[in-house]
């Protein structure tokens, strides 16, 4: 380039030189010279004009004839010309497969900008969601899906968990949507039919709800024959048979509290249970559990301490708050090894109000936690087999907890102890 460069300037020097020279045989060298380079300027017109022209080519072939510098610069435009035109076909290409590959999804799939407008959607999310591409595009989300629960969903900026809404194209079909980030501020939703399973889960609770109900009947029968007979019959006078039958009093016992256990989840998985929320008042209702607390506490002789911050009243079903905290401050004691330290404390702050149960016993495995409050799940068997335990006990917390739009955070270290707390929003605090 450099050599091409230095021989236009030559050429550049040559004509004006060749027009001095002209000139100066007329007695006007600087007119001759001047003449020289009005040729120049001209011929650099002339080849400004063909590259414009050339330039305006929608396809850029057959280059221009030219040579020296000017030649160089032609090809070297043409071919960073068709490197741009292959990149552009590899990216055209890239898209053509993106977009065929993800309207072969099942699965709707919808781009969110990051001023809650539409960018783009798949066909699957014309079939569940009804957007159209002639009316949608640069729309915003919340006002083509209006469900409540999405809008909640959308504004939290919290989507680690996904939720369920019907579909409002056909509200017979059930979407599970989830939403994520997918740079800084875009987001994409995906929306999956989980009709059969959904309708699954619902065959499932009504089988235990109704199971579980059949089942109260003949315990109770059994139940009271076992405590007559108990009552007929003496230690003294049959000692193998009166040990049998306290055996099987006990695990009847055992066999009403699981059966108990799964009513009360049947019922609040399926919604049974979302009664009007009253004022309770958390202070008395904790002092009674953390009475009940010291009476099973008396083979073990823990350290139970109670604080209680604020004399908060929290909007809720009284009965279902006695069984969160009571089940979460019973495990603290069962499960934490004997003469252990047990914190009760309850406290509110600008986020809302707090319910933390903490003890100095074996704790849990991390792996566990994610899974703690799913309905049988057992960090640890054993334990449960020594304690009697349902392996209900956290599923129904976090149930409760949710109809109160509380959530449940457990943190743990292996042979330092656990930390359950309850969360509660601003907004379930009652005024006082």
């Amino acid at each position: 380039m450099r050599k091409l460069w230095q021989l236009e300037l030559n050429k550049f020097l040559a004509i004006c030189a060749a027009g001095g020279l002209l000139g100066w045989g007329i007695g006007e060298p600087w007119a001759g010279a001047f003449f020289g380079l009005f040729l120049y300027v001209g011929w650099l017109l002339l080849n400004i004009k063909e590259l414009a022209t050339w330039l305006e080519s929608p396809e850029l072939d057959n280059t221009p004839a030219a040579s020296g510098l000017w030649g160089k610069m032609l090809d070297d435009i043409y071919s960073q010309h068709k490197k741009h035109q292959s990149k552009v076909k590899k990216l055209k290409k890239a898209i053509e497969v993106s977009r065929l590959s993800t309207n072969s999804i099942r699965d709707a799939v919808v781009l969110i900008n990051p001023d809650n407008t539409l960018e783009w959607w798949n066909k699957a999310a014309k079939h569940y969601l009804g957007l159209r591409r002639s009316t949608d595009r640069n729309h915003l989300i919340t006002n083509l899906l209006r469900d409540p629960k999405f809008i909640s969903y959308f504004e939290s900026g919290e989507y680690r968990n996904g939720i369920s809404i019907h579909s409002p194209v056909n509200t017979s079909i059930i979407l599970n949507v989830t939403l994520s980030y997918y740079s800084r501020k875009n987001r994409i939703l995906i929306a999956r039919d989980v009709t059969h399973l959904y309708h699954l889960e619902q065959m499932r609770k009504e089988f235990v709800a109704n199971v579980s109900h059949e089942l109260r009947t003949p315990l109770t029968v059994i139940k009271g024959y076992i405590e007559t007979f108990l009552d007929l019959i003496t230690q003294d006078e049959n000692a193998g048979l009166h040990r049998g039958l306290s055996q099987v009093q006990q695990q009847t016992e055992r066999m009403e509290v699981l059966v108990n256990d799964l009513l009360l989840l049947s019922k609040l998985e399926t919604g049974a249970s979302k009664a009007l929320l009253k004022p309770v008042e958390i202070s008395a209702l904790l002092q009674q559990i953390y009475h009940d607390a010291n009476v099973i506490n008396e083979e073990k002789q823990h350290n139970i301490t109670l604080t209680i911050d604020n004399h908060t009243t929290l909007l809720g079903d009284v009965a279902e708050l006695h069984s969160a905290f009571s089940n979460l401050i019973f495990n603290a004691v069962k499960y934490t090894q004997q003469g252990g330290e047990i914190t009760i404390r309850w406290w509110q702050d600008t986020k809302g109000a707090h319910l933390s149960v903490i003890d100095n016993g074996v704790g849990i495995d991390p792996i566990h936690i994610p899974r703690l409050t799913e309905r049988f799940y057992r960090a640890d068997p054993s334990r449960h087999a020594k304690t009697g335990g349902t392996g209900l006990g956290l599923a129904i917390v976090k149930h409760i907890l949710r109809h109160h739009e509380g959530v449940l955070d457990i943190q743990s270290t292996p042979g330092e102890g656990s930390n359950f707390t309850c969360h509660f929003p601003s907004r379930q605090l009652a005024n006082t």
